[in-house]
């Protein structure tokens, strides 16, 4: 994480994604230029969706964002939904 602090929980489900990319976009717009996943420990479709929301946010605003450390359970729903290439992944 470059800038910005923004901590992740260990758990990335429906019921805290819509605050955290609130909190996500906040740090983006402070200087947050890679997000470290390797903390999740437990992750549904909507970490997906936090994901692409966050680069979203980051081509619109034209800031640099990737993502790190990917745990196994999270792209295997990356590559279930077939949106490998939108996201900027490094290993």
């Amino acid at each position: 994480m470059s800038g910005a602090k923004f901590h992740l929980p260990e758990r990335l489900t429906v019921s805290n994604t819509g605050k955290l990319l609130v909190a996500a976009c906040r740090a983006m717009d402070n200087g947050l230029q890679e997000l470290d996943l390797g903390v999740l420990k437990r992750v549904d479709s909507s970490a997906v969706t936090l994901l692409l929301g966050m680069q979203r946010h980051a081509r619109q605003h034209s800031l640099p964002l990737r993502f790190t450390r990917l745990p196994a359970n999270l792209q295997s729903l990356i590559t279930l939904y077939g949106v490998e290439e939108l996201l900027p992944l490094q290993p």
